[in-house]
């Protein structure tokens, strides 16, 4: 007999996940021996999006100082206590504006600072907490003891009983480093490092896309303000070609930041495990989308918006969307920002919300817990209908993005393009790429770049993705799949050759999604569905496709929370 307080845990990466991780189980008091992290890069809590690695001066979060969950310190007393030199903009003499987002590198130092904190309180409680930084885990292997030995590249081989996977963001490459002027993603933005006085091919048209906008804006250009405080962008004079092109399925740029009276991601507003099996006893075995969407938006919207609400109430998701998304695709892209610019700066000025977008906020925290009971139907409906609206919204683009995006788009310098699925980029010849569409009337467009950048994003990872061969090699990790709920629907859909679509042994259809499955504890799952008592995965690149919404800090907050009571259960207190 052994309880948690004789075990060790091993943390695969050391950014915001595993900060998180050890902020809750340090406040439930739980106590193991001891607590392996192991981090490639030279600082703890950081990760990619809050240190060098996925950021530049220039780039900012999308979040203010007053939508940080709770760590030992808040952002203020840090900033008091802490000279960040280069950010006189933000912090004057320790003082912040609250609503301000920050920016990313001075999150990063807080966050740092908090981790260390923390790992100083573990200490104090007993806990023996081992940093491994700069050290990258090759591999993991399981015993025949029910633990795991992490093999690392110093050539060093640690034992653990739990294993946190938490390795955050991957950027794979295809042709960068092979082909001049192909960048596979804009990180880390220091690779950008002068002046490109020709146009320049950009792949997507969010957040990601934000970021190399910001960096090779500031390479080609500068932004000063005017006598009436307009931000102004001027090229400079050995970048007088430079131009950015960006190119959109959506064809739309992210919606702005705006003020939000509720916690956006009150647990409160969530299904709980005991509703969801319920709902499913009576359902079929799944969980219903409809009815999703009826509870953690319609009904938030009723308590919020009447008037809105009576609008929406009896529209379909399909009917909404379309609603919702009608006005967006009828006026220029730039000049629909510049609408809602003056929208959210409303809402701002007034501190009131604007409550369909922050009800479709808290309903897309909220479906993270019941879509690993979706239907197979209902995942492909949310990902074709729904997810391309409220990837716009939760965006929250910054109103200094915002301003520079405008200058750039008054300067001429910006452009945005609707492309096809078929559309197609590849390299060209020796230097850049070309890309192949079919514009919205059906005209064909091929058009060459010397430099392109994929900025769609995170792109989900799958099981040969994963670098750990041996959790791979012992079946302790598995594709994510949901069934169909209708048979007949997964053959139409097989037929029309989507290679997602399987056909079970008992004649049963299941849809394969991006990733690795797992349950609700984010407790890996083999192939028979069998979860994997002391194996979590917490890294965002390899559970999209079960979690649709999976990133940012309130993420990472709430899923260590789910992962740390679940070591609480009873079976973790006896074995």
């Amino acid at each position: 007999m052994s309880t948690i307080e004789s075990k060790t845990i091993a943390l695969i990466g050391g950014g915001p996940a595993a900060l998180f991780f050890l902020k809750h189980l340090i406040s439930k008091n739980i106590t193991p021996q001891k607590v392996y992290i192991f981090e490639k890069n030279e600082h703890l809590g950081m990760g990619m999006p809050y240190g060098t690695s996925g950021s530049g001066p220039e780039h900012v979060a999308n979040v203010s100082a007053n939508e940080i969950p709770a760590l030992l310190n808040d952002i203020e007393e840090f900033l008091q206590h802490h000279s960040i030199e280069g950010f006189d903009e933000y912090v004057n003499q320790g003082k912040i504006n609250r609503d301000q987002v920050i920016p990313r590198l001075v999150l990063g130092k807080y966050l740092e600072n908090q981790f260390k904190l923390y790992i100083k309180k573990a200490h104090k409680l007993g806990i023996d907490v081992i940093s491994k930084t700069r050290t990258k885990v090759l591999d993991i292997k399981m015993t025949h003891s029910d633990s795991y030995n992490v093999i690392t590249d110093q050539e060093e081989k640690y034992e653990a009983d739990i294993v946190l996977l938490s390795t955050g963001h991957q950027w794979l490459k295809s042709f960068e480093g092979k082909h001049k002027g192909w960048y596979d993603s804009p990180y880390p933005p220091s690779k950008f490092n002068s002046p490109t006085n020709h146009s320049v091919a950009v792949k997507g048209a969010s957040l990601t896309a934000v970021d190399i906008i910001r960096t090779l804006s500031r390479l080609n250009g500068s932004f000063t303000k005017n006598n009436n405080d307009k931000i102004q962008y001027t090229l400079h004079p050995h970048s007088e070609n430079f131009k950015i092109d960006l190119y959109s399925l959506s064809g739309l740029l992210p919606a702005l930041r705006f003020h939000s009276e509720d916690e956006a991601y009150s647990t409160d507003w969530k299904m709980s495990l005991k509703e969801i099996y319920e709902y499913k006893k009576n359902h079929d075995g799944f969980v219903d989308l409809d009815y999703v969407f009826s509870k953690n938006f319609k009904s938030v919207l009723q308590k919020k918006d009447q008037e809105f609400y009576n609008e929406i109430k009896d529209l379909s998701i399909e009917e909404f969307v379309d609603k919702m998304m009608k006005l967006r695709k009828e006026l220029d892209s730039f000049e629909l920002l510049k609408a809602e610019y003056t929208e959210a700066e409303k809402s701002i000025r007034r501190k009131q919300s604007i409550t369909w977008k922050e009800a479709l906020t808290s309903f897309s925290y909220a479906m993270n817990y019941p879509a690993k009971h979706f239907s197979a139907e209902d995942m492909l409906r949310l990902n074709k209908t729904l997810m391309p609206l409220i990837s716009i919204i939760i965006a929250a683009l910054p109103q200094s993005s915002y301003n520079e995006i405008i200058a750039l788009y008054d300067a001429g310098v910006i452009n945005l393009y609707n492309v096809d699925k078929k559309s197609t980029v590849e390299p060209n010849g020796e230097e850049g790429a070309i890309y192949r569409y079919h514009d919205q009337e059906g005209v064909s467009k091929e058009y060459e770049y010397k430099m392109y950048v994929d900025a769609t994003g995170q792109r989900a990872m799958n099981f040969n993705d994963l670098p750990f061969e041996g959790l791979k090699q012992e079946g302790a990790v598995s594709t994510g799949y949901l069934n169909f709920k209708n048979a007949e629907k997964a053959i139409e859909l097989k037929n029309e050759e989507n290679n997602k679509i399987k056909e079970g042994t008992n004649g049963n259809f299941y849809l394969q999604v991006n990733g690795l499955s797992i349950n609700d504890n984010f407790q890996a799952l083999d192939s028979y569905g069998n979860a994997q008592k002391n194996l979590y995965i917490m890294s965002v690149a390899y559970i999209g496709g079960l979690n649709p919404d999976y990133s940012g800090l309130d993420f990472c907050d709430t899923a260590a929370e789910t992962i740390i009571e679940s070591l609480l259960q009873p079976s973790y207190s006896t074995m």
